[in-house]
């Protein structure tokens, strides 16, 4: 956390820090009632990378703190990933960049389990995701309200799966749907908009 355990930021992610720790773990260096800013973000990302065997950088213009991220893990020791992007699109110009400098390509996540099994020195199962594809299909009703909280002003994707109180398949299945008939545009860090 880029605050004190008592400062979360966004406010409305606190359900999600509790659902984190009832099975986990929240980190922060700063102490209680320490309210996060922007310089507090790239400093916390030296705790994620510090405590991860490696870093998977799926989607990254030139300037983002997920780059950062993956620079603090390389200085760490840790293995960086990156997914490849279309080199005329800006949002994955910093993936691209990184796999010029040696992050390990990757397309899926087998290739992640290859490369840190060794590490952890037991072996790792993928499993497959306990989420029916077909459940993702939504239904008139949850489009209807997924589409009605879209409009000309870029809304984040995950806020947007909050306010839609659907799944993560779902929302993104509609958004596929708009994109698809040339209704949504797509922003850099994680933004949609309607056209």
């Amino acid at each position: 956390m880029a605050g004190g355990h008592d400062k979360v930021y966004p406010p409305e992610h606190e359900d999600l820090l509790t659902a984190i720790i009832a099975t986990g773990a929240a980190i922060s260096e700063m102490p209680l009632g320490h309210v996060p800013r922007a310089r507090d973000f790239p400093r916390r990302n030296r705790l994620i990378s510090g405590a991860a065997l490696g870093v998977v950088v799926v989607e990254a213009a030139l300037r983002s703190g997920s780059l950062i991220t993956a620079r603090m893990a390389a200085e760490q020791g840790r293995e960086v990933f990156a997914v490849p992007g279309s080199p005329l699109d800006p949002r994955a110009a910093g993936t691209n960049d990184l796999i010029k400098q040696g992050a390990t390509l990757i397309t899926e996540a087998s290739e992640i389990i290859q490369a840190v099994e060794p590490i952890m020195g037991r072996p790792l199962e993928l499993r497959e995701p306990d989420e029916d594809p077909l459940a993702s299909e939504p239904d008139t009703s949850e489009r209807a309200r997924i589409i009605g909280l879209l409009g000309p002003t870029p809304v984040l994707l995950d806020d947007l799966i909050r306010m839609a109180e659907a799944s993560p398949a779902v929302v993104r299945t509609v958004l596929l749907e708009l994109e698809l008939a040339g209704r949504l545009e797509r922003h850099g860090g994680g933004l949609v908009s309607l056209i």
